[in-house]
């Protein structure tokens, strides 16, 4: 049947008379389509007809239809004998087509009843410029950049109506920003924060700072803080440690009382423990290149304990920091660096010492130190190792170096501590090597060896009442690898007849070994009256124990199998409120407080 149709097609055509080369459109009885005249030729489209419309009306909709619907759902009158581009009126007032619109004005973010807040962020047209800092760098190819709005289904919603498409980079840039702070309101602890951060000198830091600003960021360009009188005006009644004689404590059994806990849990080990000699203050660092000073006030309200301030030094993690004695008006502080901080408290003024003039080679690191109770002099630790080891000394004022003391040995020092007059201190080799040093004669005064020493570590001194030729401390304190403790009592280390000549044997015998310990010992802390010595070693888990002096006994009491010590990481003994506390810190970030009562 197809073949028969198709000749028959073919011998009309040929009967047909001769027409003009038009697209007119025939149809068979099949309904198929043939063309006549040159196939090459456009078609001849025909217009629709009335029914042809309707039925398109109907199945695709109109653009009268939709801004009818609209209407209903903007509560907006639509006159339907308006036409396409008529302008849509509303109820109440003349304004410009829902299509003129920015879509901020169709829509809003439901915040609650959170958005009625004085702080709530108020948005900003895209056209104004941003407050705040200037950005640190811009991309010149951002104005080069077109992004399209329209034709990402998930951009469409930066539009600020609905004929627009294509913006510059910058401009994207922008709108990102806004969309995201129209999603994320400003939270009440940043919207109650200066926006802007404030450089402040010596000169401006003043009273009228706000409390907000008391921790800083200090970097190279602003070496500056609050100084005393800000940051202790808000820790209420603070007020100076009383100087009343301590009461005598008994031997073997020890009143301790837990305290609370420093609220602040720093964010890495906190290496370096200090209490300030005359008000209850606590400083405390670590590797996370901070300092902290806290309020000793453990009924403080609400937060016992408070935070007066915290100063972050950037590329410095902090392994020493002390308060200088005996007022304790600065803050000295040091890392595995080229150089140190001192901080004055009653300025607020920070500054740097980068070198110590003729002994770069040998002090290539300043992070071991002590300063001396009189408040003159700084010892620090040499990195150099040739021959034994260095301790450097310079003028705690003036950072100046003035004198040098060199112990014979191997392997370098071990460690030292300051007499308590200040006139010299004894230095303890990693040998087990100790030398007593005055800084009057610039030379050791006297030689000898710690008894049974397999490695020394830490030495500390403390008590009162001993010979006044080697400062006036009792008692030297050495501990070991083994985590031995060997107890001296100096007096024996002077003449019986005359208490000026020195008179110490090349290995004296201890008064007492401490076996309490089985792993390196770490930390060694007198009591500010000498009556309580604490041992402890950051080696093993709970590794702490209290010493009597003069007993020379351990506590049995104290600290017991529940006491939360951690891995300890730094001590700290001192009087605050008329009470003898100690302070615990560990590798966790946490310290921890005890009163000792008797």
């Amino acid at each position: 049947m197809p073949r028969q149709r198709s000749k028959k097609l073919s011998a009309s055509r040929a009967k047909a008379p001769a027409r003009p080369q038009t697209s007119e459109i025939e149809h068979d009885e099949s309904g198929s389509d043939f063309t006549s005249g040159d196939e090459s030729e456009e078609l001849e489209v025909l217009e629709k007809d009335a029914e042809e419309d309707e039925f398109e009306r109907l199945v695709l909709g109109d653009a009268a239809g939709w801004k009818a619907e609209m209407g209903k759902d903007m509560d907006v009158d639509v006159d339907d004998s308006q036409s396409e581009g008529d302008v849509v009126e509303g109820e109440d007032e003349e304004g410009e087509g829902l299509e003129g619109m920015d879509d901020a004005d169709l829509f809003f973010v439901d915040e609650g009843p959170a958005a009625t807040n004085s702080n709530a962020l108020v948005l900003r047209d895209g056209s104004d410029e941003e407050e705040g800092d200037a950005p640190a760098w811009e991309d010149s190819e951002d104005d080069r950049l077109a992004v399209s709005l329209a034709g990402n289904p998930r951009l469409r919603k930066l539009r600020v109506n609905e004929s627009e498409d294509i913006v510059s980079g910058k401009e994207y840039t922008k709108r990102l920003r806004r969309q995201f702070e129209r999603l994320n309101p400003v939270p009440e602890w940043a919207s109650s924060r200066p926006t802007k951060r404030r450089r402040r000198s010596s000169a401006s830091s003043g009273s009228d700072s706000s409390a907000s600003e008391d921790d800083m960021d200090v970097d190279e360009k602003n070496l500056s803080t609050l100084p005393l009188a800000k940051l202790l005006q808000d820790a209420g009644a603070l007020t100076k440690t009383s100087s009343t004689k301590r009461i005598k404590l008994r031997a073997e059994v020890i009143d301790v009382q837990r305290s609370r806990d420093i609220p602040l849990t720093q964010p890495s080990a906190i290496t370096s423990l200090s209490f300030h000699p005359e008000y209850p203050v606590l400083l405390s660092s670590g590797p996370a290149s901070t300092l902290y000073l806290h309020h000793i006030s453990p009924t403080a309200h609400p937060t016992p304990n408070p935070l007066l301030t915290s100063v972050h030094v950037r590329h410095t993690p902090i392994n020493t920091s002390a308060f200088l004695t005996p007022k304790g008006d600065k803050i000295f502080f040091a890392g595995r660096r080229r150089y140190f901080h001192t901080w004055d408290l009653p300025s607020g003024d920070i500054q740097k010492v980068t070198r110590i003039y003729g002994q770069q080679n040998e002090q290539k690191s300043m992070e071991r130190f002590k300063l001396s109770p009189c408040g003159r002099y700084m010892g620090l630790v040499g990195s150099s190792k040739k021959g034994g080891g260095i301790v450097n000394v310079l003028d705690a004022n003036t950072t100046q170096w003035i004198a040098a003391a060199r112990i014979e040995g191997k392997n370098g020092v071990a460690d030292f501590a300051w007499w308590s007059n200040g006139d010299g201190f004894t230095i303890v080799g990693k040998g087990g090597e100790v030398g007593e040093w005055s800084v009057e004669s610039r030379s050791f005064l006297a030689r000898w060896n710690d008894d049974g020493s397999i490695g020394a570590t830490v030495i500390a001194l403390g008590g009162s009442k001993g010979p006044q030729a080697l400062g006036g401390d009792r008692w030297v304190v050495i501990g070991s690898q083994s985590g031995v403790v060997n107890i001296y009592d100096r007096r024996k280390f002077v003449s019986s007849t005359d208490s000026d000549q020195i008179s110490i044997p090349e290995r004296p015998e201890p008064n007492r070994r401490l076996m309490q310990l089985t792993t390196p010992t770490s930390h060694l802390t007198f009591s500010p009256d000498g009556q309580v010595l604490c041992i402890s070693s950051r080696w093993k888990k709970d590794a702490l124990r209290l010493v009597h002096l003069p007993s020379c006994t351990v506590f049995k009491n104290w600290p017991t199998s529940e006491t939360p010590l951690g891995r300890i990481s730094a001590t700290a003994l001192g009087i605050t409120n008329d009470v003898l506390c100690l302070a615990v810190a560990n590798e966790a970030g946490k310290c921890r407080l005890w009163e000792i009562r008797s």
